[in-house]
């Protein structure tokens, strides 16, 4: 059986992009793979500053997995901060790599481009800590999008590098880009972001997630016309979640005419109500009990920095530190 290793950041209330994205693809591969899923807040500090919200964002991320199916006697799920050999690694790593390959890292580039983040140490070192992230737990596979697969062949540079200077220690992982990478609209119709303000949240109370999904863009075609599921958010999002036959149903209706976009937003306000409706009875009963929460992390933990000692014993052997 592979291992796969795959961080999420706690960035605040998980969205519809959130899940459709990665967070069903997370629980999908627990079937058939040795999973390694954890909370990336120590990366998330290049952005939230708040402690609080911090706080707030790891146990909501926490909840939303466990809600949503996560399984912790098929996947070890921890904290990435509360596992010190992330950052002690990375200092390591740090050491071997060169200026020059952070510097054509796309994500830094863009980044002090576009002026969005402030240009942190941090943030240009991110890919080393990424790198640490993943050869602690010597994955066989790492599950990312196409925009982050530059990093994981970071990864393999910095991995090479080590092993050339020390001696074979780290195995090479693969990135595993799925075929759908389809882009989740956000009710504005760029892609679903916190940053855009346009999403539609699965944990949100039941008004707050009628006013974000009665208040997706829609064209002015008139009631009785035909309409373009093509050009449709509503539809779209709808036939993401929905069974075939329904998203064919659903179809007929619009090139039929007679049928309003109002409609066509409460039917995905029931489709969302429905396909979530387990997952958000239990995530708010977790609300009640935020030790259950914890007392998942700390186990998640515990098993996490079993193997992430091992694997650092054996680097500073390697490197003469012991």
């Amino acid at each position: 059986m592979k291992r796969i290793l795959s961080g999420v950041q706690p960035s605040g209330q998980i969205h519809l992009g959130n899940y459709l994205g990665a967070i069903r693809k997370h629980i999908e591969m627990q079937k058939n793979h040795e999973c390694y899923l954890f909370i990336a807040d120590l990366h998330a500090l290049t952005t939230v500053r708040d402690p609080d919200q911090m706080r707030e964002n790891v146990l909501n991320l926490a909840k939303a997995y466990i809600a949503l199916g996560l399984d912790t006697k098929k996947t070890v799920f921890f904290q990435q901060s509360a596992i010190a050999e992330h950052s002690e690694l990375c200092w390591i790593l740090d050491s071997l790599t060169p200026m020059g390959l952070l510097e054509r890292a796309h994500a830094w580039k863009d980044a002090k481009a576009k002026g969005k983040k402030e240009a942190t140490v941090g943030l240009f070192n991110y890919p080393v800590l990424q790198a640490a992230d993943i050869l602690l737990y010597k994955p066989d596979l790492v599950p990312v999008g196409q925009d982050q697969k530059q990093h994981i062949e970071m990864t393999r540079d910095i991995a090479i590098k080590f092993n050339q200077t020390y001696g074979e220690t780290f195995h090479l992982p693969e990135p595993l880009i799925g075929e759908d990478v389809a882009v989740i609209p956000g009710t504005d119709g760029q892609k679903m972001s916190k940053s855009y303000g346009n999403t539609i949240d699965i944990f949100a109370d039941d008004r707050t997630l009628k006013k974000q999904v009665m208040g997706i863009q829609t064209n002015s075609t008139p009631l009785e016309k035909p309409k373009d599921t093509k050009k449709c958010i509503v539809f779209n999002l709808y036939s993401l979640l929905a069974t075939p036959t329904e998203t064919t149903s659903l179809a007929k209706k619009y090139k039929k005419g007679g049928f309003g976009y109002g409609d066509a937003k409460k039917l995905l306000l029931e489709k969302i109500l429905d396909h979530f409706g387990e997952a958000r009875k239990t995530f708010f009963n977790l609300d009640k009990n935020p030790k259950i929460v914890q007392n998942t992390l700390l186990q998640g933990n515990k098993k996490a920095k079993a193997l992430a000692e091992k694997t650092l014993e054996e680097v500073k052997k390697k490197a003469g530190l012991i």
